[in-house]
């Protein structure tokens, strides 16, 4: 899974569970600016950012190594 779609992902479901952007950024410990601008893929986010979004909805990210194509 991409970082967009695993964007799109949490912020589905943080809208599904009813949980604003302030208070989810109040929970994590981040700013409501921060967290909308991730949502609206305008920051690419860090991975420990990243983690701590899907922490405050109760997910674990998992890391995945895929051999992509060779270099010519």
């Amino acid at each position: 899974m991409k970082v967009a779609e695993i964007l799109t992902t949490l912020r589905s479901e943080r809208i599904k569970r009813g949980i604003s952007q302030t208070d989810l950024a109040d929970q994590i410990g981040m700013k409501q600016p921060q967290l909308a601008r991730i949502e609206r893929l305008v920051a690419t986010p860090s991975l420990t950012t990243i983690e701590r979004y899907a922490h405050g909805l109760g997910f674990e990210i998992g890391l995945s190594l895929v051999k992509g194509l060779k270099n010519k």
